[in-house]
Formats: structure tokens, sequence, C-alpha cells
């Protein structure tokens, strides 16, 4: 398939999926995101597919939610709200094994995104924000079931209430992480671990994959999460909530 936004490069046993928007630092814009689920429904078409790893291009993973592309004016909110939701569900569903390969920044939908991925290996300079509740909107596309389930509930609502920044270290003794490497590493670690992976059998990979989902589904389900979506729509649409949103990009711009 041709895609604008990302690219899919498979050899043989192992896909990688490179998020390519550089120049936006890998903001998941709404064409991204359908990009993400079409990706991973190529991937599940190949029958030699066992590992995929996921990384961004250039200096970071992804800067989160593309707050631009999804502007007021938009003809069908609900539906752009949601395609974080799919994107981060192809993720996890994909048949094979997925590693998020980290390096840089990893914020808000970024990290949802990488929390959906099956192994995460980071730069030892990478820094994690969820900066959302700052911009005056909930964080969304099942990212609060999927952190309670990685790193607990007190953990969670701290991170996602305060928006504070923090590093590889922490987000590794958090239980966010598998490993935290050298920042001219991470591609490299990535590509061993997939290699290691990619050479046992891929139906004893598979049915592991799926049963620890199903347990963390009944620890904390995403499935609830399509009202998400509503939720999200409703936050652009509250006066507070775009006012918040707005003293939040104002204050990022200025110079420092």
């Amino acid at each position: 398939m041709n895609f604008q936004n990302l690219r899919l490069d498979v050899d043989g046993r192992i896909a990688h999926l490179t998020l390519a928007r550089s120049r936006r630092l890998n903001a998941l814009s709404k064409d991204l995101l359908r990009e993400v689920v079409a990706a991973c429904e190529e991937v599940n078409r190949s029958d030699d597919v066992r590992v995929m790893v996921v990384s961004g291009e250039g200096t970071s993973f992804s800067a989160g939610f593309d707050l631009s592309d999804f502007a007021s004016g938009d003809t069908n909110p609900r539906e752009s709200a949601d395609l974080g939701r799919l994107a981060t569900e192809a993720l996890t569903d994909v048949r094979a094994l997925t590693i998020a390969a980290i390096s840089g920044h990893c914020v808000g939908g970024g990290l949802v995104l990488a929390g959906a991925c099956d192994l995460r290996v980071a730069a030892s300079d990478v820094r994690f924000s969820i900066p959302e509740v700052d911009l005056g909107i909930p964080l969304a596309w099942g990212g609060i079931p999927r952190l309670v389930r990685e790193i607990g509930p007190a953990l969670t609502k701290e991170l996602v209430l305060t928006c504070r920044p923090f590093g590889a270290d922490e987000a590794k003794s958090i239980g966010f992480l598998n490993e935290v490497v050298a920042p001219d590493r991470v591609m490299s670690r990535a590509g061993e671990l997939a290699r290691s992976l990619a050479d046992k059998p891929r139906y004893a990979l598979t049915v592991t994959k799926q049963q620890v989902n199903a347990v963390m589904e009944e620890i904390a389900g995403t499935g609830r999460n399509t009202t998400d979506a509503e939720v999200l729509v409703f936050a652009m649409r509250d006066p507070e909530s775009r006012e918040a949103s707005r003293r939040f990009l104002e204050a990022r711009s200025r110079p420092r």
C-alpha cells in the first residue's frame, strides 16, 4: 500500500512501521491514524510477519494528538476523535508481536500508541509527558485503562492529572518500559529483540500474546472506551476547556 504519513517495510518475519511526519514531530493526524489501522491490516494479511517494530522518524517518537488537525469546524468531529482509539486497538490486536522503539519525545497520544505495543524499548534521554488535562481535554483513546494496567491507578492519576514530564528511568521503574538503552542503541536493540522473537514458533508467540491481552482486558478493559470520542468532542466545545487549551498553546509558543 502507498502510505503518505508512515512507512511500512517488511523483511521476512519482521515488519517496521515508522511514523513519518518528522516535520511535525510525528504528531498524530487523522490521516496518520487511519494509516496505522491500514498498516496493521496489511501486516495481518501476511503469513510471514511475526514481529513489528514501531518507531518515529527523526528526533521524536510522537508529539501526540495533532491539535491543528482536529480543529473546530470538522464536519464529523466524533469520527475524527474516535480514530485514535481505532489505531491503538489495531496495534493491540495485530497478530504480530509489537515492539515500540521510543526516542526523543513521547507525548500524550503518542504515549498511548506506545502503550498499545507489546514491548517497549526507550532511549535513556527520552521525555514522556501527558499534557491533555492542561490542554483542557481528557486522556482518551483507551489511554487510562492501558496505563492503569501497566503502572497502577495511583500513578496513572498522578501522571495524567499533574501533566508533569518524566524520563526513561522513571518509566522503567514504574513498569511502563521493558528496557532503557543509550540513545544510539534504540533501533539496534529493538531489532535484536525482534530477530530473537521472530525465530520462535509463531503459534506460541500468538497464543501468549492473546492470553496476556485477555487477562489485561479482565483487569482493566478498553472496550468501554468507545465513549472516549464523545468525551473529546465535548471537551473541544466546552468554553473552559477551550480556554485552557488556548493558554497552554500560547505559553508553549513563547520564546524561552
